[in-house]
């Protein structure tokens, strides 16, 4: 494998680490141990929590009119849920981390623990039980907070956990989904991920992109966590804070283009 370090005046993320998924060899790390903000890369561990405290992912959840105002007051991004409306844990998880709703967040925090400070203990117990000792969740959706902090150290040993449960392996790794009918909308609706809405299907890689979680507030800059497969073998990647907003050029995706392209 030609030296990897050498893309380094090239990697735009400030942070970032990639690891061989088989063999857990890390590839490529830059400022992995330094402390940032994860933005939506939260929703990683947002759903590593649903599937571990709901057994039954067909069981029905009402979508509370009460997080609507603070979702708009926010600005944050949706997955198109309407208030009251009534569907499965499974959707609202796809809907978590496709098209990475607040709606579909808060509403399975509410869910599981009642409220979201609650559902936000579990979290951080969560990151105690994968010794993800420079992480610290405020939220369930990755909305700026000054004590709301991870390292690309620590969301890789969240992704590789993640990765090692089919059904989040599923879920992280599905390019659109279709909910089917609810109590508001008998046609039903679909979302996709934000990830493969950005790549062009069409063009020839030397690698294949599995899934992937994006992310972005202003203070965050632009993130990814992703899952690649070149030559039999797979690889994860975090890349944190590279410069962009979440509708320009997507430096995180040119990033984990470019050192997924030079493994060799």
């Amino acid at each position: 494998m030609q030296n990897i370090n050498t893309l380094k005046k090239n990697i735009k993320s400030k942070e970032a680490l990639l690891i061989n998924l088989n063999t857990n060899q890390v590839l490529y790390a830059k400022e992995a141990e330094k402390r940032a903000y994860p933005a939506s890369l939260t929703k990683l561990m947002t759903v590593i929590v649903a599937l571990e405290n709901i057994p039954n992912l067909q069981n029905q959840v009402t979508v509370p009119d009460s997080i609507f105002d603070y979702i708009q007051q926010a600005n944050a991004s949706i997955a198109g849920f309407k208030p009251n409306e009534k569907v499965t844990v499974e959707d609202i998880l796809y809907g978590v981390m496709l098209p990475s709703g607040a709606d579909a967040s808060l509403a399975i925090a509410k869910y599981v623990a009642g409220d979201e400070k609650n559902f936000v203990h579990l979290m951080n117990e969560k990151a105690k039980e994968l010794d993800m000792d420079q992480t610290h969740f405020e939220n369930v959706e990755g909305l700026h907070h000054d004590n709301h902090y991870s390292t690309a150290h620590d969301l890789m040993k969240l992704l590789q956990y993640g990765m090692k449960n089919p059904t989040f392996k599923e879920i992280f790794s599905a390019k659109q989904y279709g909910v089917q009918k609810t109590n508001l909308r008998p046609q039903g609706f679909s979302f996709s991920s934000t990830l493969f809405n950005k790549i062009n299907p069409n063009k020839k890689r030397s690698f294949t992109f599995v899934g992937g979680k994006t992310g972005y507030t202003l203070e965050s800059g632009l993130s990814l966590a992703s899952v690649a497969n070149k030559k039999g073998k797979t690889y994860a990647l975090i890349t944190l804070n590279a410069k962009g907003a979440a509708s320009g050029e997507p430096m995180h995706i040119v990033d984990a283009i470019t050192l997924y392209s030079a493994i060799k």
